[in-house]
Order: structure tokens, then sequence, then C-alpha cells
């Protein structure tokens, strides 16, 4: 098989571990079925993780400018700070490499333009990693809400609420120390509840209401926040998104992030939906997906489940070799749901239409 490609700029724990490791299949131990993408090299501010990168068989280059003169290199993928992402995908798209970039795509709408221009006047495939829609137990329960499991869906509350920048050294990294990175818990957290919302309804958010939680870490962005939204079909729902709020441990934090549909004949459950995993048998908690109506309670299970990181850069891949490139759009949504949450939020919770037209 012929394989796309890749390097990656910002070799930070996510990088590593889940990119590399899960994404890439670089961790032999749990993956060894062929993909359509290989990872060749990395690069980071930091050259203290050259060392994890070789402990991969990973090559390291000096600097983005020293990868993009590898012709190995196809595509970029981009996981550097969120207010690094528009120069460091902007110069690669320039150079003739496809991007993937973890979310947000940008820090601002023009920036998110003018990276889809370049992409599509070059005829080049650029995306966001919201992987959380690839989670096998999210695919299931998009279908049995489509097939009536729970009646007729009228609020869905979904959470990702952990404790983050307590420590110091947490409170210190960009996404707790600088407001413009966009990676508090709205950005870092809030946006992949906005976007499960709509992957699972299938509906598009048309108006949130935000308001930021009281300050109780010592933190530059919020705390945390409550985010009211509604869809196009007129279903309301919740997202709790917080920095701020310990669970007893992993298995608690874990198990928390995920969701509740309430329905007219039922109520469904996700447990560890909303995160990282994908639901292998060897991650810290088993994923649970559950339906518990005045009759019964059911516990799907889902068996093979697919890797959320391969299949989305897979995806990305795809699309390359098969000339069919990704336009960003998904990315340019989520950011717009994110920025409307902090412009209701400074406006003490005002009403914020969603617009796709700016």
């Amino acid at each position: 098989m012929d394989q796309i490609g890749y390097g990656i700029v910002g070799f930070g724990g996510i990088a590593e571990n889940r990119i590399a490791k899960e994404g890439f299949g670089l961790d032999r131990s749990r993956f060894s079925t062929p993909l359509p993408m290989k990872l060749i090299g990395a690069t980071d501010i930091n050259p203290q993780r050259q060392s994890a990168a070789a402990a991969l068989g990973l090559g390291w280059y000096d600097s983005l400018s020293s990868m993009l003169e590898d012709e190995r290199i196809q595509a970029v993928y981009v996981a550097t700070s969120n207010s690094t992402h528009y120069e460091t995908a902007r110069q690669s798209l320039l150079s003739g490499r496809h991007v993937m970039i973890e979310k947000p795509l940008t820090t601002s709408l023009e920036q998110a333009h003018d990276l889809m221009a370049i992409a599509e006047k070059r005829s080049l495939s650029i995306s966001v990693n919201l992987m959380m829609t690839k989670n096998s137990y999210n695919l299931k329960a998009r279908e049995l809400l489509k097939d009536g499991a729970v009646g007729s869906p009228d609020y869905a509350l979904m959470h990702m609420e952990f404790l983050y920048g307590e420590d110091p050294q947490e409170a210190s990294a960009w996404r707790c120390a600088d407001p413009k990175e966009y990676g508090g818990p709205i950005g870092d957290v809030g946006g992949h509840c906005l976007d499960m919302a709509e992957f699972l309804f299938g509906e598009k958010i048309i108006s949130v209401q935000c308001v930021y939680y009281p300050p109780s870490l010592n933190i530059n962005v919020e705390s945390g926040a409550l985010i009211l939204y509604t869809l196009k079909n007129g279903m309301r729902g919740c997202v709790r998104a917080a920095f701020n709020q310990p669970r007893g441990g992993l298995f608690g934090t874990l198990n928390n992030l995920g969701y509740e549909i309430y329905g007219d004949t039922g109520i469904m459950r996700g447990y560890g939906t909303l995160f990282q995993l994908s639901g292998h048998s060897d991650e810290p908690i088993a994923v649970r997906l559950e339906v518990e109506t005045p009759e019964h309670s059911r516990r799907y299970h889902v068996s093979n489940p697919v890797n959320i990181y391969q299949a989305h850069i897979g995806e990305h891949a795809l699309s390359i070799k098969n000339s069919t490139p990704m336009d960003g759009s998904s990315g340019l949504r989520n950011l717009r749901l994110v920025l409307a949450c902090h412009a209701s939020a400074q406006q003490g919770g005002k009403e914020t239409a969603v617009d796709d037209e700016c």
C-alpha cells in the first residue's frame, strides 16, 4: 500500500501518545493493521522532545522549514499551540503540503477563511481533528437515536468536566495562561461537546447562550462554562465544560466525560464517549452506551471498535490518495460555535446566533 507521508509539528504529550502511537499506529504492541498514512518525522520548539520521537523511530527536524524541504513529507499534522495554527498551516499549504490541524482550525474566522482559500486554490486537503465523531459508540448512539431508541429526543446534556490548572505548571501552560489561545474549557472541550450535539442529531446549532463559571482557579481563562444551545429543529440542550471539577480520580473523571439524551420514551447515557478513548479493551475504563426505558435497561457493546485517531487521520490521507480534498468546513463551523459562546458570555449570557454566512 502506498502510504501518505506525514510530518508532525509540535510533539507534546498528546502528539506522542495519541497522534503518533495511536493515530499512526506506532505502538506496535497495540496496532498492526496497515494504514494509508505513515508518520515520517517530527519537530518541536523544545529540542528535548527529540528523544521521544527517536524512541518511536521518527526522524527529527530542527524547524518546520527543514521539514518542508523533505520531499517525503506530503502532509503536515499541526499540533502546536492554538495561536500558532494559522502560520504553521499557512506555511505548509504554501509549500504544497496538505494539512491536518488539531482543533481549533485557527483563532479567528479571518485566518480560517484564508487557510481554506489557499487550500482550495492549490487543491490541497485541509481538515481539523474533531475525532470524537469517529468513536464507534457515538456512531452507534446516532444510529439508535435515528431509530427511535428513546422516542422523540427533546433535551441533551453534554459534559466534559475535570481538574486542570490547579497545578502551577498547568496554570502557566498556554491553555490556561493566555485567553487569546482559546484553549480554556470552552475551546478545549466545549467545542467537542457542541460538535457532538450536531453530529448525534444531524442538526446545526442555530444559537447559544453561555455564562462562565465563577472563577475558582488561579488561571487566566474561564474556570468553566455553562452553554445552552438550540438546534435548527427546535430541540434544546446544554453543555457543561470545566477545568475546576475534581471527580475522585481517573476512573470518576473518565466516566463523567459523556452525555445524557432525554426522549419521550427513554434516556440514553454515554460514559467515556466524549474523550480520547475509542472503546479498546486495554483502555483505562470501558466505554459504555446505555438506553433505559420504563420497560428495560440495555447496554450496547461494539465489537472491534475503530481507533478514533486512525479513522480521522486515515480519512484525511485517503482524501489525498483519491484526489478528493477536504475543505476544512467542519473546523470553520466548530470555530464559529466556540467564538459565539465567548461572545455570549461576554454579554452576560445573551442569546447569540451562530451564523454560517460570516
